[in-house]
């Protein structure tokens, strides 16, 4: 099972480190200041106070032939449309795409093929502080890490999944319909963010 994380930042550095730790090929896709960072002193991550560090493998290009099980895409939604046309042609068949947007899921397939996404959202949160990342996961009750089939059909790469994040400890739901649990999702974060 080969892993690609595309996105160093909080989000995708936890997810790097919960998937390595269990076990998987991890990759990590990063830029800039991060990518050095990760390539001089691998990934650092605070856990119960302590300082540790994981060795992953990290790449700044993306051939068209590396192919992975899974990608998961974490990055900003700002920057989801510009990822997308880099995985455009990626033969990897399956892009987890772990960012909260009102858009419509047939706007990404229009940019790297049909049936190659599957839309999801991370249940983690947290800070990367002097290339050190501090995160965790968010509490099951308070939201897994969330995601479904476009059609809401489960399907092998959702049993997959599935085994992935049992496998790594990471809470997760399988939803119906993820493109309305984003819109409830953005309805009820927004207003609460909006107050803070």
């Amino acid at each position: 099972m080969r892993i690609l994380i595309y996105g160093a930042g909080v989000i995708g550095s936890l997810y790097a480190v919960l998937l390595k730790e269990a076990g998987y090929d991890t990759t990590i896709y990063a830029r800039g200041h991060r990518l050095e960072a990760l390539q001089n002193q691998g990934l650092l991550y605070k856990k119960n106070n302590i300082i540790k560090k994981v060795d992953i493998k990290v790449i700044d290009y993306l051939q068209d032939n590396d192919i992975y099980d899974f990608i998961f895409l974490t990055v900003r939604e700002n920057q989801l449309y510009q990822a997308l046309k880099e995985l455009k042609s990626n033969k990897s068949k399956n892009i987890i795409t772990m960012v909260n947007s009102i858009d419509t899921y047939e706007k990404w397939e229009s940019i790297v093929g049909k049936g190659r996404i599957l839309p999801a959202f991370p249940g983690a949160g947290g800070s990367i502080t002097n290339d050190i990342l501090d995160a965790s996961l968010t509490p099951r009750f308070i939201q897994p890490t969330t995601f479904s089939e476009i059609t809401g059909k489960k399907t092998n790469r959702t049993q997959q999944l599935i085994q992935i994040f049992k496998h790594a400890r990471i809470p997760f739901q399988q939803v119906n319909d993820m493109h309305i649990w984003q819109l409830c999702h953005l309805g009820m974060v927004v207003p609460l963010a909006d107050r803070c």
